[in-house]
């Protein structure tokens, strides 16, 4: 592995700090991710009893001992539940305008390493036919005759940066576009929670 990495020339290991980079995004975010999944259903149903039997407190408590972004947003429309519509709805946006962007952090660096990756890949492939004309072109000044062996770091060079940029990238662009759509789901969820809560504090707000 090691021989392949040096045949590979000094794009070769611009290219693994790109695969060494995007693993680690990709790690987080999927631990990110699985912290914040929770049960939406049963928690809203939790939030719901307890706001109907206008235990506003314990509700707020329940939103603190639950983690990710939907208990955040949740928590924001309760604390403003003896307010207008308009305004728990704001509340709710204005906390969501905070949690996408967490959800979303180095996804943007993600779809980056994807698509340099390739262009990583080419440039070396593009140094290494540079190498192996320069050997040729040496080779015919000295009038030396030009042999197999004499062109094959050049075309080494060219191949395996090609080949591992390509490795890198493929990879890289799927697990991109998963956390992408884990994401969207997160987002929708959100929604919908919100939408919830706010027909039930205007269902209990009718009551009084």
């Amino acid at each position: 592995m090691w021989d392949l990495i040096q045949k590979g020339g000094p794009i070769m290991y611009l290219i693994i700090l790109c695969s060494v980079v995007a693993f680690a995004v990709v790690i987080e975010r999927l631990y990110h991710l699985h912290r914040a999944k929770i049960d939406s259903d049963r928690f809203m149903e939790s939030i719901s009893n307890t706001i109907r039997r206008n235990r506003i407190m314990d509700a707020i408590n329940l939103c603190e001992k639950t983690p990710g972004p939907i208990a955040y947003i949740i928590k924001a429309g309760i604390l403003k539940h003896d307010r207008a519509r308009g305004e728990i709805k704001e509340a709710i946006e204005d906390a969501g305008i905070y949690e996408v962007p967490r959800l979303e952090k180095n996804l943007g660096a993600l779809a980056t390493i994807a698509h340099i990756s390739p262009l990583l890949g080419l440039l070396g492939t593009v140094t290494g036919m540079v190498r192996a004309f320069q050997i040729i072109q040496e080779k015919a000044t000295s009038l030396h005759p030009v042999g197999p062996g004499d062109l094959a770091g050049g075309i080494w060079e060219a191949l395996i940066t090609t080949c591992a940029g390509l490795i890198v990238a493929i990879p890289t662009f799927v697990a991109y576009n998963y956390l992408v759509s884990r994401v969207k789901g997160f987002v929708l969820e959100m929604e919908r929670t919100a939408t919830d809560l706010i027909n039930i504090l205007a269902q209990k707000s009718e009551q009084y």
